[in-house]
């Protein structure tokens, strides 16, 4: 009975791994046909489409003019659509793709004509940009610009694996034309040729070597990229008629292969310790200031030399505080990095005066706040004092021009005199204005010229309530 139990047991177990070895079989499979390149690769058609895409004729040449022009003006505005719509039309991928395939097939005569080429179109490209740079209204550095001045480890994984999907895509029976398109936009040759051309324009020989290195790591891992892909499918390679002549190629090709094998993993991997080198950098600085209170107004990161230079003019630093943080530049991986802090006493001593003059604006708020009742008061006692004047100089009399008028109107007239008269009914306080005149003897009609007077004198002096007296006092 046991033997038996033991047996089904056994063969239970055998099962399950069958079962598990077919699983596995399967999935192994699964992933081979959905990872598997081989299929579907048209070799010949491939490489006639590289050969054809290496050479710059009439209308290569002038779509590469325009489209320069269109990436420039879309670096000078920075406006990265219109650098993707350069990008799209762009011919300069040909030629880099027929170094890779070049290299990959021993192709001496391919590998000619594409060098030839490449420097081409490169020198047309970076001759275009100058020309349209060197205008003086396009020669402002904008942030698309500056972008495009040194390579980054980034640009490296984007040129490899835009290099990768390319030919893969270019190496299948149907054209995978949306992904094409996509890798000339991801890629980006044209920026930094572009940018090439601005450094010659503004004379900044920075600005172009960092474009132009930009730009030939770029190409390298395409090329890279092309060859290794290239060499995986298991292209042909190219017979020659003498076995020592192909031999010779051959050992150029992998040569040349090897050299660009070998200095695409140094400039990565220098990329990738410079980027690694200023991200620690910026992390250090942005922990320096914001625990100490330093203003750090500038900074430089110096990958080569290994160094950090900082122009403080907050809080200042105390050497025991400099120490500190020199000591700590082994956490954020900064080992034999030299820190360089400048700052002074009269550095420190604007700083405190800053502060001492934003404290006292402060306190003039306060000051001026609490007043503001006080302020009020005085205000609304001018402008009472304002009306009374006002008042006061609307009631004033032109006493001199308003007699001789009133002699050229009234002939008979011998004496005129202005005078107030306060009165009151013992509720109100008023003050009139009275006209005393007097007539010569010889005047019969006094009461008519009388009353025609003060209608005058009242429209005259806008007086509605000035009254006109008769002196009978004879003199």
């Amino acid at each position: 009975m046991e033997d038996h139990q033991s047996n089904q047991s056994e063969v239970k177990q055998e099962n399950i791994k069958k079962e598990f070895k077919s699983f596995a079989i399967s999935l192994k499979e699964f992933f081979f046909d959905l990872l598997d390149i081989r299929e579907g690769t048209d070799k010949k058609v491939t490489i006639q489409k590289i050969k054809d895409g290496i050479h710059v004729k009439s209308h290569t040449a002038w779509i590469l003019v325009f489209s320069i022009i269109i990436a420039s003006i879309g670096l000078n505005i920075s406006s990265p659509a219109v650098v993707i719509g350069a990008m799209l039309v762009s011919p300069l991928m040909g030629p880099i793709l027929g170094i890779g395939l070049s290299i990959g097939i021993n192709d001496i005569d391919t590998m000619k004509s594409s060098l030839i080429n490449l420097g081409v179109m490169v020198g047309i490209s970076v001759v275009t940009s100058f020309i349209f740079f060197s205008i003086p209204i396009f020669q402002e550095l904008t942030p698309e610009l500056l972008a495009r001045t040194k390579p980054d480890v980034r640009d490296v994984l984007i040129a490899i694996a835009g290099g990768l999907t390319l030919i893969v895509a270019l190496s299948r029976y149907k054209e995978m034309t949306n992904t094409i398109a996509g890798i000339a936009i991801a890629t980006a040759l044209m920026p930094p040729l572009c940018t090439a051309g601005y450094g010659l324009a503004v004379g900044n020989l920075t600005f172009f070597g960092g474009a132009m290195f930009l730009f030939i790591i770029n190409s390298i891992f395409i090329a890279l990229a092309t060859f290794v892909i290239i060499k995986f499918l298991n292209f042909p390679v190219v017979k020659y008629i003498n076995s020592a002549s192909r031999k010779r190629i051959a050992s150029l090709a992998s040569t040349i292969a090897l050299i660009i094998f070998s200095y695409s993993i140094y400039t990565f991997v220098q990329l990738y310790k410079q980027n690694t080198f200023e991200q620690n950098s910026t992390k250090f600085i942005d922990d320096l200031e914001q625990a100490t209170g330093a203003g750090i107004i500038n900074k430089k990161i110096i990958y080569a030399d290994k160094r950090i230079d900082l122009v403080n003019i907050g809080k200042k630093l105390t050497e025991d505080e400099q120490i500190k943080w020199k000591s700590k530049l082994a956490e954020y991986k900064l080992n034999n990095t030299t820190l360089k802090i400048t700052q002074d006493e009269e550095t420190s001593k604007l700083s405190d005066k800053v502060k001492s003059i934003e404290d006292l604006y402060v306190k003039n708020q306060k000051l001026i706040a609490s007043k503001e009742e006080s302020i009020q008061e005085k205000d609304d006692k001018i402008k009472e004092l304002i009306k009374a004047l006002e008042k006061l100089t609307k009631e004033e009399i032109p006493f001199t021009q308003i007699s001789q008028e009133a002699k050229i109107n009234y002939e008979g007239l011998k004496t005129i005199s202005f005078s107030k008269v306060i009165s009151t009914n013992f509720e109100t306080i008023d003050t009139i204005p009275v006209a005393t005149i007097s007539w010569y003897d010889s005047i019969t009609n006094k009461d008519e010229l009388g009353v025609k007077m003060t209608k005058w004198l009242q429209k005259r002096l806008n007086l509605e309530n000035l009254i006109l007296k008769e002196n009978l006092n004879k003199q």
